[in-house]
């Protein structure tokens, strides 16, 4: 069994904020990626929490990502933000991006934010979440470098490519939250996999000649598996098309690996679609949302997306997170 340690929120926050600073980045970007850690800690994504901080430091200090970035937001249109990542991270740009898009979206009831020259945006339902606190339903899509093969190919073309949904909820968290990627798992959990030595499911990932494997070696080399088949490639697809073609980012196929010193910034991208639900459907949006959630948790043992993650949430404020020690003892090396 992995030794872990219990941490709160707070203290997860500091840790991951001292080490970005010790690696290079600077106190304005460190912050909001480190609010973002504590956050995904508490939602049970570790694959995506302090295990990746060692990986950020490594990234800010081979020039991978720009630690000292500042983003530059510029307004094209009334009801669209644009802001210019400068390969800094992607917590920053969304952070000033937001501060834009949800009074724009109050306003005019729908409002967009296209992020370019950007990095690893971590849990895209993070993001999402805050423009569901904020009263709007939030659509995010991100891209990522090449991992995922197109139907009948073996070579890959598209990324895992996230995408999200959150709808708001009454008590001020999502009342549902929809957060995954176009293949069967994420990408960064073959990595841990990998990281760890251990063997991964039949269906997670393809090697080189497209067949199934169990190495997450193998799978890295290869391919993720789309979920779904050919419906996930599309769903990858689409994706690329909001996260990078529409925000003037990079494609998926020519950007540099999130994994690994090599090939400079990725210069990846993010769009993000916020809607005011009074604009479009007035007090009818209630009323529909409670019928789907009815019908869900109406049946014995079935529950809504995000339910989970909500679950953890309540129990890491009051108790604090299990940590892996290994990883602990990582990111206190960047502290010296």
């Amino acid at each position: 069994m992995t030794e872990s340690r219990t941490m709160s929120l707070a203290e997860i926050e500091d840790l991951s904020f001292r080490a970005l600073v010790a690696a290079g980045t600077s106190e304005a970007n460190a912050r909001p990626l480190a609010v973002a850690t504590a956050a995904t800690e508490a939602d049970g994504v570790a694959s995506h929490g302090l295990a990746y901080i060692p990986i950020y430091a490594e990234h800010v200090q081979c020039g991978k990502v720009d630690g000292q970035a500042a983003p530059v937001l510029t307004r094209p249109r009334p009801g669209v933000v644009a802001v210019d990542a400068a390969t800094g991270f992607a917590h920053s740009a969304i952070d000033i991006g937001f501060e834009a898009l949800i009074p724009a979206a109050r306003e005019q009831g729908i409002a967009v934010l296209a992020i370019r020259n950007s990095y690893n945006c971590g849990v895209l339902g993070y993001h999402t979440t805050r423009l569901a606190r904020a009263g709007l339903v939030g659509l995010g899509f991100t891209n990522a470098p090449a991992s995922i093969a197109p139907s009948g190919g073996s070579k890959p073309v598209v990324g895992t490519n996230p995408f999200s949904v959150a709808v708001p909820g009454e008590d001020g968290e999502p009342e549902l939250l929809i957060d995954q990627s176009a293949s069967t798992i994420a990408k960064s959990e073959v990595m841990k996999h990998a990281r760890e030595g251990k063997e991964i499911p039949l269906g997670w990932a393809l090697d080189a000649n497209g067949n199934p494997t169990t190495d997450p070696d193998a799978g890295l080399k290869g391919s993720m598996a789309p979920s779904g088949g050919y419906k996930g490639v599309g769903v990858a697809l689409l994706t690329e098309i909001m996260a990078a073609a529409l925000t003037g980012a990079t494609l998926g196929i020519n950007a540099s690996p999130f994994s690994g010193t090599a090939g400079g910034p990725p210069k990846t991208g993010q769009m993000f679609i916020a809607i005011d639900p009074a604009a479009t459907a007035n007090d009818a949006f209630g009323a529909g949302m409670a019928g789907i959630v009815e019908a869900v948790r109406g049946q014995a043992g079935a529950h809504l997306p995000g339910d989970g993650r909500r679950a953890k949430r309540l129990q890491a404020r009051r108790d604090g997170v299990a940590v892996s020690v290994a990883t602990l003892a990582r990111i206190e090396a960047l502290l010296g």
